[in-house]
């Protein structure tokens, strides 16, 4: 993937839309695991924001786009294999937008993932923030 082209999951920007991300997270959240609900939440509350630049909203929405698609490059339906591709495109957006998500938006996605899933399960996205803070 090259630097100074958008990445391929860009196709996907049009799939998005706020009522589709919703139904898609609560649907597959539990069986998408707390790591990807949480940077997924990341991800929409940041779009949200009015201190992110156009370019990263275009980002985050073909990110989100991707994620709602069904025409992911490995169906959701397979079980693990079929939410590791969305994880890793989430991963990869949050990664470019790191600098400018703001500690409101995190607390506010952990609130909503609190929702969602004990404590325990609660771990598993912790570390989101140090694998990707460098």
């Amino acid at each position: 993937m090259e630097n100074n082209s958008l990445p391929d999951f860009m196709k996907y920007k049009d799939d998005y839309t706020s009522e589709g991300f919703i139904e898609k997270i609560s649907r597959v959240a539990k069986r998408a695991g707390a790591k990807l609900v949480y940077v997924a939440l990341i991800l929409y509350y940041t779009l949200q924001s009015n201190d992110v630049s156009v370019k990263d909203k275009a980002i985050i929405i073909g990110a989100l786009g991707y994620l709602i698609s069904p025409l992911d490059i490995i169906p959701d339906a397979i079980p693990i294999a079929g939410l590791s591709d969305d994880l890793a495109v989430l991963l990869y957006v949050v990664k470019k937008v790191w600098g400018e998500v703001p500690d409101s938006v995190r607390e506010k996605a952990h609130a909503k993932l609190s929702k969602w899933f004990d404590e325990d399960e609660m771990k598993e996205a912790d570390d989101v923030f140090s694998s990707n803070n460098d």
